[in-house]
């Protein structure tokens, strides 16, 4: 109940309302699990956006990958990361353990798992390489389809770094979904090629 209120009565109209948030191509998201979605990464704002575009009812299935060394540093962190926002801690830097053992979980549970390939927070609206554990991670579920979804404008309303939002039109771009393919470069190439295809569709000038 606490996480429904949270999304419905503060990030719904946040992302809605005052960003102005602009979806192109709604129809091609999902509408159940399990599947994979993959998006470019500027701002805190990400995941509340991408969760927004789903019904309510679709809440406990959306599942969003993150860095636990950040979301889980303190008591309180932790316990609104993992409990309001419903992430997939992830132990980043060679920590012990299996870190993709979370979201292979989850999609085995028929979740929608939200997967950042870039690693952390880049420069608004600068894509960089794309990290190799999506690969994996459709390796041990070859079946799932892979969504890639670009995100306009939301480096920025909220930047790494800072604090204070600013209203900001942003744009969704949703791509068509993929499948995992045996070839890890081949694949790695298709996926970044596909999200290249919808930062050209956006027509976007460079920021100044």
């Amino acid at each position: 109940m606490l996480r429904w209120c949270f999304y419905a009565l503060l990030v719904r109209p946040l992302t809605w309302i005052v960003l102005g948030l602009n979806v192109r191509h709604r129809e091609r998201l999902p509408t159940s699990g399990p599947v994979i979605l993959v998006a470019n990464h500027n701002s805190h704002l990400d995941t509340m956006v991408l969760i927004s575009l789903f019904p309510l009812r679709l809440l406990p299935k959306l599942r969003p990958v993150a860095a636990a060394d950040y979301f889980l540093k303190n008591r309180f962190m932790a316990w609104f990361s993992m409990k309001v926002i419903g992430i997939i801690p992830v132990a980043r830097g060679g920590a012990a353990g299996d870190p993709l053992e979370g979201a292979s979980d989850a999609i085995a549970r028929s979740d929608m798992v939200i997967l950042f390939p870039e690693g952390s927070r880049g420069e608004p609206e600068q894509l960089t390489g794309f990290k190799k554990g999506v690969w994996h991670l459709g390796k041990r579920h070859p079946g799932v389809p892979i969504q890639p979804v670009f995100l306009h404008g939301l480096g920025k309303a909220l930047p790494r770094g800072e604090a204070l939002l600013v209203p900001f039109f942003c744009d969704v771009f949703v791509g068509e979904p993929m499948a995992w393919m045996p070839d890890r470069d081949a694949f790695m190439k298709e996926l970044q090629c596909r999200m290249n295809a919808l930062v050209q569709d956006a027509h976007f000038p460079p920021w100044e």
